[in-house]
């Protein structure tokens, strides 16, 4: 399984670096695409070419000096449900910032002269023929917006733009991994995932045992909007316990991928969480409408617990859902 992990790995920073330097030409590199779920207002896009042409060929355009941080880097097989092994599924997922300066409006986004970091996150679906079938990307459009003086929500509860590299560890896993630790933090992964998450009895927040999962000190870097909480207190204060008033009834449904490499824990999907609006959520009050969450998220293990976490949610399509366009507020304010 390394050695197909490895090649898809190759494959994947090969896609990369061919949409860094001209995104037409990544389209001969995805024949087996199917689906690539791009962040709202992209939406599910069906092949390569429809894909460049709404995601990447615009961003590229509207930013000639773009560059590519990647932060995280890792692959694996997916186990995706609660209960059973493997799903049989192989991935490659990554994170880090897109930078740069916009000579040109893009999705509607001003040009303002702001120099850019544009958080992005993306995980690559394989056959076993090592071909790309799905994708999915988000932005952080909200942060973006924060960035260039149009904020559309309120200042967030936890501290803004604090998207850093792992701590102290090199996230960038280009090589061969232990199959021992990567079992371990996958075992990890999915009691935290259906057994922490899954467990809110929807009055009292210990009844996670989050801190069980988490380190007293946990980074959780959360998307603009609600920010980075920087410990375990700060995570239950700040964001936990307002999604959970927001969102009582959230479950983990309908995860995509969750894969471990190393001390890496990765998981997506774009309906990985639903529930309900049942209460006010940053200024918005409860509409009892359903909602889908689409997320992506990254866990770094250390000995027996996760002490950093960088977590994606398409915040646009999360109002959509409320009844609010973000989009709308933006172009507005400019």
């Amino acid at each position: 399984m390394s050695e197909q992990n490895q090649r898809n790995k190759v494959t994947a920073l090969t896609l990369w670096a061919a949409l860094d330097r001209d995104p037409t030409s990544a389209a001969a590199l995805l024949p087996a695409l199917t689906g690539w779920h791009g962040p709202v207002p992209v939406g599910l896009q069906p092949d390569a070419e429809a894909i460049i042409d709404a995601l990447f060929a615009p961003l590229r355009a509207a930013i000639p000096d773009l560059r590519r941080q990647t932060h995280i880097f890792m692959g694996g097989v997916s186990a995706a449900q609660e209960k059973g092994g493997a799903d049989g599924a192989s991935w490659v997922a990554g994170t880090g910032y897109y930078t740069g300066r916009a000579t040109a409006e893009v999705f509607g986004i001003p040009a303002t002269g702001h120099d850019l970091r544009i958080r992005w996150g993306e995980f690559l679906r394989f056959d076993a023929s090592g071909q790309i079938t799905h994708a999915q990307t988000i932005w952080d459009f909200v942060d973006w917006f924060d960035q260039i003086g149009l904020p559309v929500l309120p200042p967030p509860r936890g501290a803004a733009h604090v998207f850093p590299a792992p701590t102290a560890y090199d996230g960038v896993l280009t090589a061969v991994q232990s199959e021992v630790v990567s079992e371990k933090t996958m075992a990890l992964g999915k009691t935290f995932i259906f057994g922490g998450l899954n467990s809110f009895d929807e009055t009292d927040l210990s009844s996670m045992g989050m801190a069980r999962f988490f380190h007293p000190n946990v980074k959780w870097y959360g998307p603009g909007g609600i920010g980075a909480c920087l410990s375990l207190a700060e995570f239950e204060t700040l964001h936990q316990q307002p999604w959970l008033e927001a969102f009582p009834d959230r479950k983990v449904m309908h995860l995509e991928s969750l894969f471990a490499e190393d001390r890496l824990l990765a998981a997506s999907g774009p309906m990985g969480v639903v529930g309900s609006h049942g209460g006010t959520y940053l200024g918005h009050a409860a509409t009892g409408a359903p909602i889908e969450v689409s997320g992506i998220d990254f866990w770094l293990r250390t000995a027996d617990q996760f002490t950093e976490n960088w977590v994606f949610v398409d915040m646009i399509h999360l109002f959509q859902q409320m009844g609010v366009d973000l989009f709308a507020r933006m172009k507005a304010g400019a």
